[in-house]
């Protein structure tokens, strides 16, 4: 009497476990990782897969990454800073270093390091708001920071590049976010002389996912490659 209703049972879980299994991991990454530092980890990742694993990348300004990771729309953030709010295991990523940009002709071009003192009074272009870089520089400044001047606000950092490379200001980005332009030559990145400001990054899940949880996986494995040079292929 009761195993047809058992079988239908089981299969109904067989069905869900397998939706579950095959739904991919959605990532919410904000501008800067998602298009200048993510892409290499997600390629590792799915590479030593070998076909077992999905993920399907998001790319938002870092406010809107927290807002659907609240929401449930995405799955794994990974963003430039984190509030500390409870529900969530927050993980440091990355150390990215904050340096600064001018394009080739300008006469700080030639410098190997820059004094801090010399950004004082010089308009700096903006990027993507609520990337938390104002509060770094702040932070690192400390007293001298009302002497910083804000530039014309360009919206994202790929906006801020064309307009340093037309010699229309200069600008702090993501040292990663200007890997290319350096190697060809199109712009000039200048560290701070004592080594400048970093930003943290952050990977975060919600704390109620279970261990084995296709999400919890691959949060815990991209974490686990903390300021990496580059990704890995590993063992999954």
């Amino acid at each position: 009497m009761f195993l047809p209703y058992a079988e239908r049972m089981l299969k109904l879980n067989d069905s869900a476990l397998s939706m579950f299994r095959d739904k991919p991991v959605t990532i919410g990454a904000s501008s800067n990782i998602g298009i200048y530092l993510l892409s290499p980890y997600v390629k590792a990742y799915l590479d030593a897969s070998n076909g077992k694993r999905q993920l399907d990348v998001q790319i938002y300004q870092n406010p809107t990454v927290a807002d659907k990771l609240a929401a449930g729309d995405v799955d794994v953030a990974a963003m430039e800073w984190w509030d500390g709010r409870p529900g969530y295991v927050a993980r440091l990523w990355k150390h990215e270093e904050l340096v600064v940009i001018v394009p080739p002709t300008h006469p700080w071009a030639t410098l190997s390091s820059l004094p801090r003192d010399m950004l004082k009074g010089v308009p700096l272009l903006g990027g993507e708001p609520g990337s938390g870089t104002g509060r770094i520089l702040a932070s690192y400044f400390g007293v001298d920071a009302p002497e910083l001047k804000a530039g014309m606000q360009l919206g994202s950092t790929d906006a801020v590049k064309r307009w340093v490379k037309a010699g229309l200001g200069i600008s702090l980005v993501l040292a990663g976010s200007v890997i290319e332009e350096i190697q060809a030559g199109m712009l000039v990145s200048i560290p701070l002389e004592d080594g400048g400001p970093k930003k943290s990054l952050y990977i975060i899940w919600r704390d109620s996912l279970a261990e084995d949880h296709p999400a919890h996986r691959f949060g815990s494995w991209l974490a686990s490659r903390a300021d990496e040079a580059g990704a890995r292929q590993s063992t999954i």
